[in-house]
């Protein structure tokens, strides 16, 4: 730059054969300031003419791999390389999906993609892939890669389908060049085998190079968004969960309240409490003096019978009076106011079986003859001493004290 000025410099006063000489220096150095810039990004070369694919490294080369910037080949010792056939269109347009379209011819046994067509947003080959001007479409918006498997004789064939966005930066005709995509293949051993594309041309125009007066189209229409709410369905599974277990809680609380319940009985009274008992409520009954005497004296009669049977281990009032005397007379020891027991039936029986009306005055005698057969077959454990208060009987009720009763005729007062 610094020879051209002092060239033009010196050419300013000089003569016509002086300027022919620096049109002709000019000339001649034009091609060899032009050189470089050809090459250049700003060229016309840079604008037409796409940039070569890089140059495998030597060391990957002799190891039978090939390197690039989005894809590292590699295939292990012993395994066959698969064949692959691809195909990626020569026009797009910017904006709209180009899809990469592979066809693997690989062994029954051998997995292509294992795990998906993944590229890592971070990596070289995304970045190499990004700077080539193209992007990849998020999966999980329906526009994935596709892959289809089909069994052969030999083998099987699987299909790919990989959709890619061209993006230039610059507005109008772009050629761009996607860089090689890896495919990798598991063999049925469990090693990997990748295998890079080739690189694809594509010419890329503007969709709306061609128009007039282009205008601003609408938004597409809304797609369903799925989110996934962790917290809304561990709750719900918590409160079915509890829904659940409350209701057995209830069922098993409402079945242990409905259960039947063991009523414990009181204990029973011993027969002879109970039957003083009953001829002492006789005597304060008003039965006397409503004349009422013959349910008077039935009902001293039964309460008789019952304590015998009872005290000695029969149904007192289901027994005649001949049978209870004949089970009274087998008691051992014997019974000590048998006598006075038998005429006590005897009575009854007339007063019973021949209608007989009793007096008041036979409903008292009736009543003291009661209380003393009573009290003289009571065991001798729970009588009341000599001097002494009541004892407790052996159920842990407390005798009444004896009346006195009048000896019945050829017999002692006990």
């Amino acid at each position: 730059m610094r020879a051209r000025r002092s060239a033009v410099r010196a050419a300013r006063g000089a003569s016509p054969l002086a300027w022919a000489a620096l049109a002709a220096a000019l000339a001649c150095a034009s091609p060899a300031r032009s050189q470089p810039d050809a090459g250049g990004a700003g060229g016309p070369a840079a604008d037409d003419t796409p940039p070569p694919p890089p140059t495998p490294a030597p060391a990957a080369t002799e190891r039978g791999e090939s390197v690039w910037a989005s894809c590292a080949e590699h295939v292990p010792p012993g395994a066959t390389r698969p064949r692959i056939e691809e195909t990626f269109p020569k026009n797009g347009f910017s904006g709209y999906a180009a899809h990469l379209e592979i066809t693997v011819t690989h062994g029954k046994g051998e997995t292509v993609l294992p795990e998906g067509f993944k590229v890592q947003g971070d990596s070289d080959a995304a970045r190499a892939i990004q700077k080539a001007g193209f992007v990849l479409p998020e999966a999980d918006a329906g526009a994935g890669p596709t892959s289809t498997t089909t069994a052969t004789d030999a083998g099987a064939t699987t299909r790919l389908v990989i959709p890619f966005v061209p993006l230039p930066k610059e507005p109008g005709r772009s050629a761009l060049l996607l860089p090689p995509v890896p495919i990798a293949v598991s063999r049925a051993s469990g090693e990997l085998v990748t295998v890079c594309t080739r690189p694809h041309e594509i010419v890329i125009e503007d969709p709306i190079a061609n128009e007039r007066d282009p205008k601003v189209k609408p938004n597409p229409p809304p797609r369903p968004q799925r989110e996934e709410w962790v917290l809304a369905k561990q709750l719900t599974a918590g409160i079915l969960i509890g829904a659940a277990l409350g209701l057995l809680v209830a069922w098993l609380v409402r079945r242990w309240l409905r259960r039947p319940r063991v009523v414990v009985a009181p204990p029973p009274k011993l027969p002879w409490v109970a039957a003083l008992e009953e001829l002492e409520a006789l005597r304060r009954s008003d039965l006397l003096g409503e004349g009422r005497t013959g349910e008077y004296f039935d009902l001293v009669s039964d309460c008789v019978r019952r304590y015998l049977g009872a005290r000695y281990g029969f149904d007192g009032l289901e027994t005649t009076s001949d049978e209870m005397r004949d089970l009274l007379a087998r008691v051992r020891p014997p019974v000590p106011v048998l006598p006075q027991i038998a005429r006590f039936l005897a009575d009854c029986d007339l007063v019973k079986f021949a209608r007989l009306q009793p007096s008041e005055a036979d409903c008292l005698t009736a009543l003291d003859d009661g209380e003393s057969i009573v009290h003289r077959t009571t065991p001798p454990a729970a009588r009341p001493g000599d001097g002494a208060g009541p004892r407790s009987s052996p159920a842990g009720g407390q005798q009444p004290p004896a009346r006195p009763s009048r000896a019945p005729e050829g017999e002692e007062a006990p």
